[in-house]
This record gives C-alpha cells, structure tokens and sequence, in this order.
C-alpha cells in the first residue's frame, strides 16, 4: 500500500512538475481519492528502477529538443518492443511514460501480447 501511494504522489508531482507545499498537498489528497482497483505484486526496487529510469530520461528529453531544433528529424520509424516479462500494470504505465517523455519517441498502440508500438523520429540516413 505505502509503494502504491509513493507511486501515484511521484507520478502527480512528475506530470505537474511543480514541487510547491499547495501541490504535493493537492498531490496527497489526489492519491488518497483514487481507488485502489485490485494489487499487483509491484517491487520495490522494480519502482525505484523505473523512477531512476525516468530521471535520467528528463536530462536526455531536453538534449533531444535541442538537437532537434538545431538538425531536424524527417525519418520516421515504428518498431515494436517487447515487454519485460512479469511487468505489472502500474510499471507498464511508467514504461509508456518514460518512452512518451522523450520528442522522439511515442508509444502508439500497448499490444496485450506483451508488446510496445513505437513511433520514433530520426534523421536521415547519409547515404
């Protein structure tokens, strides 16, 4: 239950961005509020992966919007990528946000077969 609280309060103050006492306050009632729905068999450390993931993502999402400006992307590729085996459905949404997180990338279409469809801009190859 404290993992599943964590979680959704890390996802509020990661998709608002703002770290203000009034938010992380609206933030904690906001988490209070959801239902629970049934429960999943979430790590610990499967979460703290998943966050790091994403703070790492954050640095990398303002270097790819400025390389996109300066040199812009006109290839465009969808690929599928596989899940790993045993994700459950709240690590899967923190998948999907992290791949979503970055300008170059977007999961269009989550397959209940365990895969990701994934769009994703690049330059043109030099031929």
């Amino acid at each position: 239950m404290i993992g599943s609280f964590a979680f959704r309060l890390t996802i509020w103050l990661l998709l608002t961005a703002n770290f203000s006492w009034s938010n992380v306050i609206i933030g904690l009632m906001i988490t209070l509020l959801l239902p629970r729905g049934s429960t999943s068999s979430e790590r610990l450390e499967d979460l703290l992966k998943g966050i790091g993931k994403i703070i790492v993502a954050i640095p990398q999402a303002y270097l790819e919007a400025i390389y996109m400006i300066l040199r812009p992307h006109t290839q465009e590729t969808v690929y599928m990528e596989r899940v790993s085996l045993g994700r459950s459905p709240g690590l899967i949404f923190l998948d999907i946000f992290r791949i979503a997180f970055t300008p170059k990338t977007i999961v269009l279409k989550f397959h209940e077969s365990n895969w990701y469809e994934i769009h994703k801009v690049q330059q043109r190859k030099q031929s």
